[in-house]
């Protein structure tokens, strides 16, 4: 009964937003500092930048739900720069991160079915 109320929990919290989604598959892979964070959107979306601001304000409101938290462990002194604020996932995050998966996997499988995908025999 308790599983059953915390995944209806998670799916009042779904559909995310992009970013947020995005976030948490990059801190999926393991924690990381703002900047990298960044980097690694780009990298993953063609090059496309966030602004700063954005996607600290975003962090901080998926700290305010509990979808992410602040680090304690630090890298070497020598490696890093003191200032960065290192994220990670909370299990929260990590069973929400994967309703979406599963709610997108979904819907893509109703497109595909439709054949709206390309590589599927898609509208041309």
């Amino acid at each position: 009964m308790q599983n059953e109320a915390a995944a209806q929990d998670l799916q009042s919290l779904l559909p995310l937003k992009p970013l947020v989604f995005q976030i948490l598959l990059v801190l999926h892979d393991g924690e990381r500092h703002g900047y990298s964070i960044v980097k690694q959107l780009a990298q993953e979306s063609s090059g496309r930048q966030i602004a700063p601001g954005n996607l600290y304000r975003t962090l901080r409101t998926m700290m305010a739900q509990g979808l992410i938290e602040e680090s304690d462990s630090r890298p070497d002194p020598l490696l890093d720069d003191e200032r960065r604020r290192y994220f990670c996932l909370t299990s929260l995050g990590r069973r929400l991160a994967s309703a979406e998966a599963a709610r997108l996997e979904d819907l893509l499988s109703s497109a595909r079915r439709r054949s709206l995908l390309s590589g599927s025999g898609g509208a041309r």
